[in-house]
Parts: structure tokens; C-alpha cells; sequence
């Protein structure tokens, strides 16, 4: 650093605790997880081990030729007891050594606050979980014994599972998923409104994992109308541990109706619940936000101008059985006929702020308004002191507009619904939001780009593709769970319980190249930077709520761009609205994550890749593969790009939480490659090579993607044929001259090798512009992966040439070159390009010429204000210089340059 850096930087220490605020000092109190301070260490993400005690899941990372396929593992708990423990493989190394595994634990098993994976010797016996799972089949269903639980699936028609048993007790059946559409989003007084149910209906079961401590079956298939239409294609997978009470669904479905006469009007789980109790031994239990519980039967015994007994009533408060009917007040027991049932029970929330409970006796009257409270959890229990179901769904309240029905509880039979999308709302609407403005020709959608940043063209603002996932868990319980307990369980599903290794475990093993250290404060600028990097995840989390990035299709997904004369991030301007991964703030966060254990880096990353490998990728259909660049609606841009639905963003979630759904995705995207032939990323500006024979391919925003995709591809299945392409395409590259500089090279999707494309010679004694945008979708981050496992010299010469030449000073260039580079912006960004050649090659100046770039630009002093009504509508904290493309960038040149050369930094 040069003195002016040096003086700037001083400066900003010193006011940067003024300036920040208490927001700060709390981020970085947050920001490591104190658990997880050794290597080889196991804990919780939130810290404290919950208290629920259910089945958990979770992924770990491996160094290179550490363990073997054939090895077996065992959990140690925190007491040195040696624990069961499930594992798979996920991934391997180039040399057949494992990479990742995935692991699963018995339900009901103490673990510790930390605890850790060891192998067993060969001469030991591996221990025994007290329960095991037992799966049966036939040819039309799957049964799986807990060990607690005993579940039907069908492989086959409407309902998914048949029942549910708990000591050869029916407590849950008819399981199935239903929805409503109908032709129109609103009556328009011309043509009538037409409302049409419909169900899902299953067509292949496969049993994924088979126990003994975790089976998963999935089952795939469709829904259908009442009129025989097939539509909405699904994905669900049933989820078992041994020993568990619980049932987790996570559910899949894919839009692929016309939106302009296809209106999702409901959408939900629905079930049946046995009652075998008196009505007033029966109960109905809503949980709100944090401890708060509603919790009432269906018919009450207190409040009453009689009453019969102290006992009766805490009996019925507390959720048990009440003394016997004999032992009541007579005044109360002969006149139970004339105290009300209430039979149906609805807890809807429409938005983020608020839900409301009412409940009626029945169909035909009136509906009673019983409580309103701000966000809901989501989670209810429908049973009697015998026995019951408390079930719930995960990000309720975020993915409004949701809602709970529990319908006929005074009945035989009452019928429990969870809506994912709720029937009380206004219909799912996913038409484009503007009719064109007269963007008829490449040309004006080309000026509409300069004017609102959207890249528009008809009939590319498509949801056709897009899906959604929403997770449930139902626990068939033997008796109706303590308010307290409903709270610990409620705690598992609304926000459920994940494992974590300690960062240096993450380090040590290498994996995702290793373009990380774990936070240092020893020096002041060290410490600088730190906080800084704090403050950013401290920002956008608070950003989030307050300003609502909820809602089903959005949430998880932040802004792009923020508009200081309103006060707001700018949700209705085009390319400025919805971030959709634009530069890579999944990396971001993801190594955020990976450094420090930081559970609030965790939360937002998983939420974002949850939203962006569904709501930002087609499933299916003409973009099938592809995902969408940042716009107003998350599907409304036409750039459908590789570069958005890369496997270089989901593949952290994937390794980490051993989640299916993400992995399918992985698998979706492997040969995304292939829409290059359809769908040119560069049509619109470059038309001669729109009408090129030859499919072109990008050098960063499309290759690096599809290497991305093959490299994951690779190291899960071990299939060679994903390292040739890779290989052979990492040695054309470096054979060509002009390398990562070049514009993009020809492309065979089939056998997918590249060829360089002639003519494209940096001679023209002009400056040469190169693209900005090549390195900042993932690319630095995967050729670091490319040169750590496959060995191709003239690929790493051409990648470090490339990092070298990027941003140096335009007479290096021309000395290289004959030309100077122009075009070359996001100087901040590349630094850390430069400090990767500086780290290789152990040049000190480079490392020291890293450093400056960074300090170039985008190193704003984090200063936060506080802006009010009538200003906004709500109170917001307003950084006006923060940009997510910024803080991603930002955050990940602060963290490759201190793992890269941070011993440079002396002061």
C-alpha cells in the first residue's frame, strides 16, 4: 500500500465505530461461531443443539486421499459416546478418494453441543442405533417402519400416503396434494369466472435410501383436472429417520400452464386426522411467532358461567385428558349439549406483517374472528389427549400468502389443510407486467436496455419452466404435546436444525479451491476489512426485512440496485429489480460461510439458492437449463443465460446439506451447454455470429459456466467423460494465443469440444476492449478448482496471463499485447485475479500492485442513515452507496486477497 492508502485507511479506522453504529459492533460479535473454534470439529449453525432431538442431515468435506470409499464412520458425541452414524458419498476426488459425504443420524440421540466423525477400526463393530429402518414393498406400496412410526406411501394415484401408525394407532391418513385454478385473474364482467380443482397424481416412486438410519423415497408425477387435463409436473420426496415421530415432505412443482388464462387460486397438503377423544379432550394448537401459542378445543370448559372444576379446567388448558365425566360439576356436565363445537379453524397470513385465526361451528355459519398476531410459524396440531398430528411448513410466513385449515375437529374425522398457496388470497398471477411499449425489433429493445437496464423481446418473459419448492413435517404424536413442547417442535420446522463443520475444517480439506482464510483482526487494516465484510452480511439481512424481499416467488432473492431519490432499491425498473445471482453474490455469501461458521452468511445463502435454482432456472421448455437475468419478475428478462443457472452457485448447498432437491438441479444444469445452439447469449449485439454455423461460446460467462456444471458433474459421479471435456477444453484454450482474452471460441454441443476462432488478433493497434463481466459469474473461482485438480500447464499459464495482464498498467499491456486493454472495468473485483498470480508466482510487487487495485474503488466507509415518514413509508436504514453487484464483488476480493495475500498488508 502507498502512504495515500495507508492515510485514507487510518482515517476510516478511526471513524468507522462513529459512523457504523451499534449495527456494527453487533455483526462482529455474531460473526464467528464460537463452537467451532478446532479442526474436525462437528456443531450447530445456531449454536445451541435444539431440543427437538428429530433425524439430522448434513454434508462433510475430505482432504485428498484421507478416506476411502470402503472406510466406515462412526459420531462421537460430545460425552465420547460412539453414535451410529448413515454415510454416502457425494463426491470424490480425482483420485478416487472421497471428497464429500453425506451423513444422517437416529432421531432421539443427544449429540452435544460438539462432537465429530471418526473412523471405526477395522477390528471394532459399528455401534447400533436403538431403532432401525425397515422399508417393505409391493407393487402398488412402500411401507417404513420407524421403529415409532409405521407409514404407507402409494407409488401410485391420488393419495400419497395411505396412514400413518403409532403403536398400531391410526393417527394421520389420505395424505395427498389439491389445488384450484381457474381461467382468470379477476372477473371482468365478460366472460365468467371459471374455478377448476385439481390433484396431483403419482407415476414413479423410487426408493432413494434405503436406512438404516435414513430411507427417502421420492415420488414424481403430475396434476390433474377434473375435466382429465394434465399439468403442473411435481417432485416430492418423503424423508425418515430411525426412531422418529415425524414424516418430512419436501414438495416440487414446475409451472408449466399458460399464464394468461392459468391461475393458481390454491395450492396445498391435505389430510386426514382420526378423533377418538370426548370434543372436549380433543385440541387445536396454532403456533405465532417465537414461544406464542394459540391453543383452544373445540369445545371449551372454561369461561363458562358454570364451573366444573379446577381440575377440568387445567386439564383441558394444559392438553391432557380431563377426570372423568362423573367427577364434573353437574351444572356443567348435564348441559354439555348446549356448549358450542367449533369445528373449523382457519389461520391465514396474506403478507409478511400480519395473520389473522377465526373459527366457525360449521358450514353455513358465521365465521368468528379469534386472534391476529404479526407472522405465524406455521405449524398446528389437530388430535386429542390420545393422540394427533402437529404439522407445520417451513418459511411460512416468508412464502406468504399461505394458510392453515383444520376442518370438521368435532367430527369423527377432522381434515387439516396446508396451503402453500392459500385459497384466501388473489390468484397466482405470472403474466409478463408490461405489454412491450412497441419493442418489436432488436433495435429498440436495445434502447429500452439504455433507458431501464431490461433486456426485453416477446414472449421471453415466460414462467413457463420455473418451480418452487415448499417443505412440510408431520409428527404423529401419542398424546397432544405440552405448550412447551409444541414450541421445540415448531422449532424444527420453521427453522430446522442443521449440522456444520468448523471453518478450518472447510480450509484444511481444500475443497472449493481453497480462495479462503478465517477472519483476522491482527492488524488495523486487517480488522478494517473484516468488519466491513460483517457489515455487509449485518446489511442486507436487515435489508430483507425491512424491505419485504418476502413473498413465494421472491423470497431469497435480494435487489440490484438501490434509488437514493426515493428511498427504496429500485423493484419496478427493469434490470435494476430483482438480483437473479447477478455477479455471484451466492459466492459471496456462501464464503462468507465457509470462513467464519456464520449462521446469518448461512441463512441468506440457503435462502438464495433454495429461490434461485427454482424460481431463476427452467425446468423445462424452450429455456429448459437456462436461467434469467436480473429483471422486474424473476422470469421476465429474455438474456436466458448460463451464467444465472450455473452450478457454480447450488454446488456449496448441494455439499454442505446433502439436499436432493438441489442436487437434481446440479444434475439439470450438467448439459446446459446445449441451448448455446438455440439461444445465443450475444444475438442481439453481435447478429453475425447469431448467423454463425458454428455454435459460439463465451469465454467466461458461458464456459465457465458449463465447466462449473461438468466439474460438479465429475466429482459426484466420477464419470470421466465430464474430465475430458473439461481437459480437452482447458488445453485449447491454452494452446490459443490470445487465451482467456479472446471474445469466445466455436463450440461442438455434442461432443462438446472448443476450437479457437480465427481472426480475432490483438494487433489492430487500437486499444482492445475486453469484456468486464467474463470473471465475475464463478470463473475465478473454478479455474482455481480446474488448476488445483487437473494439470494443465498451458492452461494455468494462460489463466495467470490473463490475471496478470487484466488490470496492469496500459504500457505492460502494450508491451504484451501491441495494444492496451480497454473495457476492463470492475477493477476491485479483478484484484483479487491479480493476487492469485501474485500468490503463484510469489511476486511481492504484484502482490503489492493487488492491494491497490482493491483500494481503487468501491471501499466505501459502511455509513448507514436512518430515513423516516414521510420520506418512506417505513422506517428503513439507507446505505445509498451499497449495490449488490458491489458488495458481492467486494466481498469476494476481500476475502481471496486476505487468503491470497494477506501477508502483505502490514499495517
Amino acid at each position: 500500500m502507498n502512504r495515500r492508502d495507508l492515510f485514507r485507511y487510518s482515517a476510516l479506522a478511526a471513524s468507522l465505530p462513529l459512523m457504523a453504529g451499534t449495527r456494527l459492533k453487533a455483526a462482529q460479535s455474531s460473526s464467528r461461531n464460537p463452537l467451532l473454534s478446532q479442526s474436525n470439529q462437528l456443531g450447530w449453525l445456531d449454536t445451541t443443539e435444539p431440543r427437538a432431538a428429530c433425524g439430522y442431515t448434513w454434508g462433510q468435506p475430505w482432504s485428498q486421499g484421507s478416506l476411502n470409499a470402503d472406510d466406515r464412520l462412526q459420531l462421537v458425541s460430545e460425552a465420547g459416546q460412539p453414535l451410529p452414524l448413515q454415510t454416502w458419498v457425494t463426491a470424490t476426488w480425482p483420485d478416487g478418494s472421497v471428497k464429500w459425504t453425506g451423513h444422517a443420524t437416529a432421531a432421539g440421540q443427544a449429540l452435544g453441543q460438539k462432537f465429530q466423525v471418526e473412523k471405526i477400526d477395522p477390528k471394532n463393530r459399528a455401534p447400533k442405533a436403538k431403532h432401525a429402518i425397515k422399508i417393505t414393498e409391493s407393487d402398488k406400496k412402500i411401507v417404513i417402519d420407524t421403529g415409532v412410526i409405521r407409514c404407507v406411501v402409494n407409488t401410485q394415484g391420488e393419495v400419497i400416503i395411505d396412514e400413518i401408525t403409532r403403536a398400531k394407532k391410526t393417527l394421520l391418513q389420505n395424505a395427498r396434494f389439491i389445488g384450484q385454478r381457474q381461467n382468470q385473474a379477476e372477473t371482468d364482467g365478460e366472460q365468467p369466472l371459471q374455478i377448476e380443482h385439481f390433484s396431483a397424481q403419482i407415476k414413479q416412486a423410487d426408493i432413494e435410501q434405503r436406512g438404516p438410519l435414513r430411507a427417502v423415497v421420492k415420488l414424481s408425477g403430475i396434476h390433474r383436472t377434473e375435466n382429465g387435463r394434465e399439468w403442473l409436473p411435481f417432485s416430492l420426496r418423503l424423508y425418515f429417520y430411525a426412531g422418529g415421530d415425524a414424516v418430512r415432505i419436501s414438495h416440487n412443482f414446475i409451472f408449466d400452464g399458460d399464464e394468461q388464462r392459468d391461475f393458481i387460486r390454491a395450492l396445498g397438503l391435505r389430510f386426514d386426522v382420526p378423533q377418538r377423544d370426548e370434543t372436549y379432550n380433543r385440541h387445536v394448537r396454532f403456533v405465532g411467532e417465537g414461544s406464542g401459542l394459540w391453543a383452544e378445543s373445540p369445545q371449551g370448559i372454561t369461561g363458562l358461567r358454570r364451573d366444573p372444576g379446577q381440575a377440568v379446567r387445567e386439564a383441558q388448558i394444559n392438553g391432557i385428558a380431563t377426570p372423568a365425566l362423573n367427577t364434573w360439576d353437574k351444572r356443567v356436565s348435564e348441559r354439555l349439549q348446549f356448549i358450542p363445537v367449533w369445528n373449523d379453524y382457519s389461520l391465514a397470513q396474506l403478507n409478511a406483517k400480519g395473520f389473522s385465526i377465526k373459527k366457525r361451528t360449521k358450514a353455513g355459519h358465521a365465521w368468528i374472528d379469534a386472534d391476529q398476531g404479526g407472522r405465524a410459524s406455521g405449524v398446528a396440531y389437530i388430535g386429542g389427549a390420545s393422540g394427533g398430528v402437529l404439522f407445520g411448513m417451513r418459511d411460512f410466513w416468508q412464502l406468504h400468502p399461505t394458510q392453515i385449515d383444520i376442518r370438521n375437529a368435532g367430527t369423527a374425522t377432522a381434515q387439516a389443510t396446508l396451503w402453500i398457496w392459500s385459497p384466501d388470497a388473489a390468484p397466482m398471477d405470472l403474466r409478463f407486467y408490461h405489454d412491450g411499449m412497441g419493442m418489436d425489433s432488436y433495435a429498440k429493445q436495445l434502447e429500452g436496455l439504455e433507458i431501464t437496464y431490461e433486456d426485453y423481446e416477446p414472449g421471453f418473459g415466460s414462467p413457463q419452466g420455473i418451480a418452487r419448492s415448499s417443505d412440510f413435517t408431520l409428527y404423529a404424536l401419542d398424546a397432544t404435546p405440552s405448550r412447551e413442547r409444541c414450541i421445540e417442535l415448531a422449532d424444527s420446522i420453521r427453522a430446522p436444525a442443521q449440522i456444520i463443520a468448523a471453518p478450518q475444517t472447510y480450509l484444511d480439506a481444500g475443497i472449493f479451491g481453497g480462495l479462503w482464510s478465517l477472519p483476522d483482526r491482527s492488524t488495523p487494516i486487517k480488522k478494517i476489512l473484516e468488519d466491513r465484510l460483517d457489515w455487509s452480511i449485518n446489511f442486507y439481512q436487515q435489508q430483507v426485512d425491512q424491505r419485504h424481499w418476502y413473498g413465494f416467488w421472491n423470497y431469497g432473492d435480494v435487489m440490484h440496485t438501490y434509488d437514493a431519490d426515493r428511498h427504496v432499491w429500485r423493484y419496478d425498473v427493469g434490470g435494476f429489480a430483482w438480483d437473479n445471482s447477478e455477479l455471484s453474490p451466492d459466492l459471496w455469501l456462501w464464503y462468507s460461510f465457509l470462513r467464519s461458521g456464520d449462521a446469518r452468511a448461512f441463512r441468506l445463502a440457503e435462502a438464495m439458492t433454495r429461490h434461485n435454482r427454482d424460481v431463476d432456472i427452467y425446468h423445462l421448455g424452450r429455456f429448459a437449463g437456462l436461467g434469467t437475468r436480473h429483471n422486474v419478475q424473476h422470469w421476465g428478462c429474455s438474456a436466458k443465460q448460463l451464467r444465472i443457472s450455473t452450478a457454480a452457485y447450488r454446488r456449496f448447498h448441494y455439499f454442505l446439506t446433502a439436499d436432493e432437491r438441489t442436487g437434481d438441479v446440479l444434475w439439470e444444469v450438467a448439459e446446459a451447454d446445449k441451448q448455446l445452439v438455440n439461444l445465443l447469449p450475444t444475438r442481439k449485439v453481435n447478429p453475425s455470429a447469431a448467423a454463425d454455423k458454428n455454435t459460439h461460446i463465451g469465454i467466461g460467462t458461458d464456459w465457465g459456466s458449463a465447466a462449473a456444471n461438468w466439474l460438479t458433474a465429475w466429482e459426484r459421479s466420477g464419470d470421466v467423460r465430464y474430465k475430458t471435456w473439461l481437459e480437452n477444453a482447458m488445453r485449447v484454450i491454452g494452446s490459443n494465443d490470445l487465451g482467456f482474452f479472446a471474445k469466445g471460441y466455436h463450440f461442438d454441443i455434442k461432443s462438446k469440444t472448443m476450437r479457437v476462432i480465427p481472426a480475432d488478433p490483438l494487433t489492430s493497434g487500437e486499444p482492445k476492449r475486453v469484456s468486464h463481466l467474463n470473471a465475475v459469474f464463478g470463473l475465478i473461482e473454478i479455474c482455481a478448482e480446474l488448476i488445483q485438480l487437473i494439470d494443465v500447464p498451458e492452461f494455468k499459464a494462460a489463466w495467470l496471463r490473463y490475471g496478470r495482464f487484466y488490470s496492469a498498467p496500459a504500457a505492460q499491456q502494450t508491451a504484451e499485447f501491441g495494444v492496451s486493454l480497454t473495457g476492463n472495468n470492475l477493477t476491485n473485483a479483478h484484484s483479487r485475479l491479480t493476487a492469485y498470480v501474485a500468490q503463484q508466482t510469489g511476486d511481492a510487487e504484484l502482490a503489492k500492485r493487488a492491494w491497490s487495485e482493491f483500494f481503487r474503488e468501491a471501499n466505501h466507509v459502511p455509513e448507514v442513515k436512518r430515513v423516516e415518514g414521510p420520506l418512506v413509508l417505513n422506517p428503513v436504514d439507507e446505505a445509498a452507496w451499497v449495490s449488490t453487484n458491489d458488495s458481492a464483488q467486494w466481498g469476494l476480493a476481500a476475502i481471496q486477497n486476505l487468503a491470497l495475500i494477506g501477508n502483505a498488508l502490514k499495517k
